[in-house]
């Protein structure tokens, strides 16, 4: 990821924007049966909506991320985290498109998590959170698209977990898309997917400065989170791209017979997760690899044998992905070819593994460019054949 350059044609300043919506008793019914309210969504929007309002594109991010997609924060040296792809000219072409991205609920950036206010209590909600799924963050994002005052939205795109919020539009609202871009992820999770979640949540849990998540004034169980971050960057590489990064250098001549950090592998690994903790709420990561862990779409559950849906798919997977492998990406394809669906499967050449998705931008906006153009043509000609 630190591979992300600072792109021409940027967007400029942004800003961060919020919403607020179930207030109570209007809370949001949650898949678990739970009620969760008032739920505040941060968002921001790129490029203008058209008069017609058909030109809005949903951006979703992965774990980690949060509505700063694209521009920089007044301040900041860094721009967002998939600017590279968004703004005037690029993949997501702000000239053309109205683009939108919301953290979603559960997070830690903005919108309602565990460590915002619970305001039954005036105290963070901690574990008193409810357990949430990928169907609830989706619910909240269709509240923000009213809120816009969207009906249909022109494309919902997303990689890794985002790609399962994708997936998930799909399920729930697919009267309101018109074509979706799934990026590295999958209809659910494997076993061994499943494991590394788990393995980073049982490190979280295990820091004495968890405190059963209640360490909201205090120390954040930073190692716990720190070892959680460790394992997930490993997964995000490939070994390819690890071999040319740090093959097995060393940071000195000679080994220092001590558990420090021989390797430059080991310094990066702990200079990650330590800018890591310093961002992200140990509560959220539990909470958000849970959803990932639950979500499930396979087989009917996508797209059921009853339904005839005119939305077009582009799915895109790349070679050194061995977190979610291609074979991942291939069986949405088949799930979507089986129901006749307008589907498109790209395998990109990468040797970087899951992060591909955020550093290789030049064949993703070669392939997102033609689809959306191809989609925002048809679109229109359906909706004036209608007129």
């Amino acid at each position: 990821m630190e591979k992300k350059k600072q792109s021409e044609n940027n967007l400029g300043l942004v800003k961060t924007q919020y919403f607020t919506f179930a207030h109570p008793p209007q809370e949001l019914k949650l898949e678990s049966g739970d009620k969760l309210g008032p739920i505040t969504l941060a968002y921001e929007t790129y490029g203008k909506l058209d008069k017609d309002k058909a030109n809005a594109i949903l951006v979703l991010h992965a774990l980690s991320g949060d509505a700063h997609a694209a521009g920089f924060h007044e301040g900041d040296k860094d721009p967002g985290w998939w600017d590279v792809m968004i703004g005037p000219g690029k993949a997501f072409d702000t000239e053309k498109y109205f683009v939108i991205c919301s953290n979603i609920i559960g997070g830690c950036k903005g919108s309602t998590g565990p460590s915002s206010l619970n305001p039954k209590t005036q105290e963070p909600y901690a574990l008193g959170f409810p357990i949430i799924t990928i169907a609830d963050m989706v619910k909240a994002q269709c509240n923000l698209i009213d809120h816009l005052g969207i009906k249909k939205l022109l494309c919902v795109v997303g990689g890794s977990v985002g790609g399962m919020q994708a997936l998930e539009w799909v399920v729930l609202y697919p009267e309101r898309i018109s074509c979706v871009i799934p990026i590295a992820t999958a209809l659910k999770h494997s076993p061994q997917q499943i494991a590394f979640d788990e393995v980073g949540r049982q490190a979280i849990m295990a820091d004495p400065d968890w405190r059963q998540g209640n360490y909201y004034g205090q120390a954040q169980p930073e190692k716990g989170l720190s070892v959680a971050r460790m394992i997930g960057h490993i997964t995000y590489m490939s070994e390819q791209s690890m071999e040319e990064k740090f093959s097995r250098r060393q940071k000195d001549k000679n080994y220092s017979f001590k558990f420090g950090t021989d390797f430059e592998v080991e310094g990066y690994l702990r200079y990650r997760s330590d800018n890591f903790v310093k961002r992200f709420d140990a509560n959220s990561y539990l909470y958000i690899t849970k959803a990932m862990d639950y979500f499930d779409v396979s087989g009917d559950k996508l797209l059921p044998k009853d339904k005839k849906l005119a939305i077009r798919f582009l799915v895109i997977a790349f070679k050194s992905d061995w977190l979610y492998p291609a074979y991942q990406s291939q069986e949405i394809v088949r799930q979507l070819k089986i129901r006749n669906m307008d589907a498109t499967y790209c395998e990109i050449k990468s040797s970087y593994g899951h992060d591909a998705f955020l550093l290789e931008v030049e064949e993703q906006t070669h392939l997102i460019k033609h689809f959306l153009n191809k989609t925002f043509y048809g679109y229109n000609i359906a909706r004036n054949n209608e007129i």
